[in-house]
């Protein structure tokens, strides 16, 4: 297959080279061949979540420093063993870890790395994944009876010898944080680390069908929408910060020390809904925040973080009116949320109020949801650390985001945060150019 990518007059040749099934290097053993979803995987939606990290070529002896990474695949597979199973496409209940593999595809591209990444935006990363399996394109490869791998992984080589290394993973069988975790260990394992303490922790559940439950975030289109990056460094967020606490003092609701992510979401939430007002004749249109929060470390019996699954619950509040714009507010709400989260005692638990949440409820919560514009961090997320055996990544990012999702990263330079907004083209046009945003830039 041969994409072509056309940027600032220039067309980029993007070739796929090979594809080939890469199976764990030990069997699964029988007990663990059913790995039973849980409610929380459920209810997840049905989309692939897509990562891409990005390393440059720092040794110039060698134009090819992967031919070793089908090996550390086969082994890390062994590990995550639902990863190389089979799943139903459409409302599953279980991995069938049969050990069928996952399908291992390079590529190649006909620019250096450093011309792609300054010519390319986020709409050009499609052809880095595997089979478009971004989100919520419909391009699920699964045989005729709908069956397909939770996982697939595409290798990406340009001219200078730099590499992309792209995975995309059913939400189905796991959030952000288990691919992150996986793609974390097969580098560790490709390094020849130690991997003895980032080995998968894996929790049994019931087979119990809870597909007929609502999923809580549904799937949205991203025609017409437009993303880009904005970087704020640290001195610049502490100035932001100052300017939050300054001004919920101001309105009498005082803020104890705001984090970053706190002071980031109120800045771009309020600025990308007064930018949806000016494109809609000045009226604010009546939204909401919604933050996407692991579970792992916030209960009271806490979860390793390298627990496999949708570990995943969301806050969300409204935002209707100029008064619910305020960091105060915003603020506010993200604490309150995280407060009931913290009081629950188990994941069992947790188990429990999702599958036993009235379908009335959990209908309204996915209406609610819809209308919302998503935060989701990965700023304390192990993504700037993924070492294949190649130093850290220049780049590491989602690949073709939503409408109205905004992700957090860690800066690659450790100094600030990367937010990457998915808005309306419209609204986006505003927004590039808001003096209010870009002070702290």
């Amino acid at each position: 297959m041969l994409t072509k990518l056309l940027r600032f007059g220039r067309r980029q040749l993007h070739t796929i080279v090979s594809r080939e099934i890469i199976k764990p290097s030990s069997p699964t053993p029988s007990r663990n061949r059913t790995y039973n979803l849980s409610v929380l995987d459920q209810v997840a939606i049905e989309t692939h979540s897509p990562i891409v990290a990005f390393y440059p070529n720092l040794d110039q002896s060698s134009l090819d420093k992967t031919p070793e990474l089908k090996n550390p695949l086969s082994k890390t597979l062994t590990q995550y063993y639902p990863f190389a199973g089979r799943v139903k496409k459409y409302r599953p209940t279980f991995v069938d870890c049969n050990d069928e593999g996952v399908e291992y595809i390079e590529a190649s591209n006909d620019s250096s790395l450093s011309d792609f990444l300054q010519r390319s935006n986020h709409e050009d990363l499609h052809p880095l994944f595997p089979n478009d399996l971004l989100w919520f394109d419909p391009h699920i490869r699964g045989d005729s009876e709908g069956v397909t791998c939770p996982l697939a992984v595409q290798v990406n080589k340009f001219t200078c010898g730099g590499v992309a290394v792209a995975s995309t993973l059913s939400h189905k069988v796991g959030d952000a944080r288990s691919l992150l975790n996986f793609i974390n260990h097969w580098a560790a394992v490709n390094a020849k680390k130690d991997t003895s303490l980032i080995n998968p922790h894996i929790i049994p559940c019931q087979g119990i069908d809870y597909s007929k439950l609502p999923t809580y975030i549904k799937a949205r289109s991203r025609d017409g929408c437009v993303t880009r990056s904005f970087y704020f460094p640290d001195q610049k967020l502490n100035d932001l910060k100052a300017k939050v606490i300054a001004m919920a003092k101001e309105a009498g609701q005082p803020i104890e020390k705001p984090t970053k992510i706190e002071v980031l979401s109120w800045l771009i939430h309020n600025r990308a809904m007064t930018a949806a007002a000016k494109n809609n004749s000045g009226a604010l249109k009546p939204s909401g925040m919604a933050f996407p929060t692991d579970l792992r470390s916030m209960m009271v019996e806490k979860l390793p973080r390298t627990t496999l699954g949708n570990l995943i619950v969301v806050i969300d509040f409204p935002t209707k009116n100029q008064s619910e714009l305020a960091p105060q507010f915003t603020v506010g709400e993200m604490r309150k949320g995280k407060v009931a989260f913290q009081s629950i005692p188990n994941v069992d638990t947790a188990m429990e109020i999702a599958a036993n949440m009235p379908p009335e409820v959990a209908q309204e919560t996915s209406k609610r949801l819809d209308e919302c514009y998503i935060y989701s961090s990965l700023y304390r997320f192990p993504t700037s650390d993924i070492d294949f055996g190649w130093g850290k990544p220049v780049k590491l990012t989602l690949g073709g985001t939503i409408k109205n999702l905004v992700i957090f990263y860690a800066a690659p330079n450790g100094n600030g945060i990367e937010a990457s907004v998915c808005l309306e083209k419209e609204d986006m046009e505003i927004l590039q150019k808001d003096p209010e945003l870009l002070a702290f830039c």
